[in-house]
Order: C-alpha cells, then structure tokens, then sequence
C-alpha cells in the first residue's frame, strides 16, 4: 500500500475494484485544509478517463501488471492478435489499442500488458522508424526558423517534419508525442 502522495505519473492502481493507470498527479496544500492529490486517471479495461481527488494520505494499492514482449501478427475484425517467442497468440481489443494503431504494421515488436491473465492493452517502444508514404515538396525560401510540414506514414498518421524530408525518406518517430525525431 502507498499513500496518494507517493503516487506518480505511469502507476498504476485499484479504484472501484477496477485498475487505473495515473496519467498526472498534482500535489496541493490548501491554508487550513488538507493537503490534497488530484489524479488524471485511465481506466485499462474501459479506455475511459477522470480525475480524482484525494486526501495526500489516503492510502491506495499499487499493482504491478504483467507485461510479455511480443510481435503483431494480424488483424481479427475486431482483435487484433500479438504472439510471442512461444507462438502463443494474444488478442487485444481494438478500442483498447490507443495510439498504437498509429504505427501498426506486421511484425511490430511491441510489450503486451495482461491483467488477471488477460491482455488489455499494448505499450509501443518509445520510438518507430516509418517510411514517409506522402508530403509535400519544400517551398523554396521558406527556410526561416522551425519550419514543419505534414506529412503521413503507410497508416495514414499525419506528422509533422521538417522541410528537407522527402516523400520515400525514413524517419524516427517518438510514439509518446506522436512527434518527428530524426530522419534516418
């Protein structure tokens, strides 16, 4: 058990007999009242999210999900299968999939997370390498400063990249921010 305080961002815990990852915490000390801890909260089995408010030594239990390295193997209208080094397949609904449908493609290395023995979501590596499928052609002159322009990979994810990437080129991608890194 921890207290509200001691929770950061990433944890995840028991709400309502139901897990919840904590997506922010904001710590608050009023004049004369209690200090206070205010959680952004996502429901893994709903995909829903709130905010919570809670005495900073309201006390609270952490679990610790199972996680499994695995590849994605295809889609199953409306799962989409992971199978691991042991071809045991997994099926993910696709509501639970987030922003990792962004990135999907076959053979995509991705973490597994299972709760109570039942996958319930996916967690990306923080980075991808996509092709760049379609962008414009860089304007000439308009070089000042940091200058992006849309772009969009094989799913269909708009980016935004700076002028000098081309139509073909292949790029890093952070998956948190959904931001460009690097051409590569």
């Amino acid at each position: 058990m921890k207290i509200a305080q001691e929770i950061r961002a990433g944890n995840v815990i028991m709400q309502n007999s139901a897990p919840w990852v904590v997506l922010k915490t904001e710590y608050a000390r009023g004049g004369r009242n209690a200090a206070t801890v205010r959680m952004k909260l996502k429901s893994l089995l709903s995909n829903q999210g709130t905010e919570v408010v809670f005495k900073a030594d309201d006390k609270m239990d952490q679990i610790v999900l199972d996680k499994k390295d695995c590849t994605y193997s295809y889609f199953a209208d409306p799962m989409y299968v992971w199978m691991d080094s042991e071809y045991n397949q997994y099926e993910v609904e696709a509501e639970n999939m987030g922003d990792a449908l962004n990135y999907l493609e076959d053979g995509m290395p991705a973490e597994v997370v299972f709760y109570e023995g039942k996958a319930i979501s996916v967690e990306l590596p923080t980075s991808v390498e996509r092709e760049i499928t379609w962008t414009e052609p860089a304007v000439k002159g308009d070089t000042s400063g940091k200058v992006l322009k849309p772009a969009k990979i094989a799913t269909g994810f708009e980016i935004g990249v700076p002028i000098f990437v081309a139509q073909g080129d292949k790029v890093e991608i952070d998956t948190r921010t959904g931001e460009y890194r690097r051409r590569v």
